[in-house]
């Protein structure tokens, strides 16, 4: 039986002969979504829904919950909002990004909650309470090295996308949310998943990914993969060991991805998957000098979705904001452009 860098080496050495990928995209089209969903699918378990006593700090009802995704999966989770709210309520879902976990995005919650939103956040994959080394991102990285070796996960998006189609799930099942109103936004990977989830769930309502929307097949073409690479550099570098490789490349990287986030470059890249969120309202937000998601990138995907939109006969259900003078972060004002956003098209009450 060949070794693991063996494998590695060889998947490498094949996938030059497919760099016709670069000039061939794929077009846009609804077998994307189906497709994904096939990827992504496992073995449904019981949500086996828990929640904990709430505490009220400031008008403000807090309480943690978690269910079940697989046989070896729970995922923990935080529900912000008004104390004393009734009824059936919109609600928004909040994605950390790569390091962070659900009590981070607390104060975006908060902000949610005190304008009448059902808040939530969850923890990604290896991530706060789900990540055994407690802090960090080891244990996510060592994930996708065993990722890369065949073993059934994709640690890197899409089994978060696989939690929150069922974080959904479990939110049909709370009185106070209402199901038809439910939107989700994301920083950076929880950016990606954002999209991602929104693209393939027609359950969501509305999405507002931050600092996630990207180009994959651009960023390889162009050579403008490293910012998005340098979110898990101890996992690139292990498999670049692996496959002997001490100066990576472009054509490296698409076997990179090939193994970890198979189709993100083509199938299920940014501007095939945008187009699949409308005509529900989507709002793209990006700075202008942010190299984890290069701007002509964003702008590629930007006009595919404009593009459906557009089709769809609601151009008004597209926005895109371009911070100025903005890297890999989110400004004050976009956060309340995300607030009306969602008030706008959700309607909380």
């Amino acid at each position: 039986m060949p070794d693991k860098k063996s494998c590695f080496h060889s998947g490498y050495t094949a996938l030059i002969c497919s760099l016709w990928l670069f000039c061939c995209r794929p077009a846009a089209g609804a077998d994307a979504r189906a497709d994904f969903l096939k990827l992504i699918d496992r073995p449904r378990v019981e949500l086996a829904a828990r929640v904990e006593a709430t505490t009220v700090t400031n008008g403000l009802a807090q309480s943690h919950f978690s269910y079940a995704t697989e046989a070896l999966h729970r995922v923990p989770g935080l529900v912000v909002k008004r104390e004393g709210l009734s009824g059936r309520q919109a609600a928004v879902i909040f994605l950390h990004g790569t390091g962070g976990r659900k009590e981070d995005e607390l104060p975006r919650l908060r902000r949610l909650a005190e304008r009448g939103f059902v808040a939530v956040a969850i923890d990604g994959r290896y991530f706060g309470e789900r990540n055994p080394g407690g802090t960090g991102t080891a244990t996510y990285e060592a994930a996708i090295v065993r990722a890369a070796h065949g073993n059934g996960e994709h640690p890197l998006y899409y089994d978060t996308v696989w939690d929150i189609l069922r974080l959904v799930d479990y939110l049909q099942t709370r009185p106070d949310v209402d199901s038809a109103r439910i939107g989700i936004a994301g920083i950076s990977k929880g950016g990606i998943e954002t999209y991602f989830a929104a693209a393939v769930e027609p359950r969501f309502a509305a999405a507002v990914p931050f600092i996630g929307v990207q180009d994959f097949h651009w960023a390889l073409e162009h050579n403008e993969w490293r910012g998005r690479v340098a979110t898990i550099p101890h996992a690139f570098a292990d498999l670049c060991r692996e496959a002997g490789v001490t100066n990576a490349d472009s054509t490296f990287v698409q076997t990179f991805y090939d193994r970890i986030v198979p189709g993100i470059y083509g199938e299920f890249d940014g501007p095939a998957l945008l187009p699949l969120i409308a005509p529900r309202p989507l709002m793209v937000v990006n700075g202008d000098s942010d190299d984890h998601t290069p701007l002509p990138g964003v702008e590629n995907c930007a006009r595919a979705a404009r593009s459906a939109y557009q089709a769809a006969g609601v151009p008004e259900k597209f926005s895109l904001i371009i911070q100025a003078n903005t890297g890999h972060r989110i400004n004050r004002s976009s956060e309340d452009a995300m607030l009306d956003w969602f008030a706008k098209w959700l309607a909380p009450k």
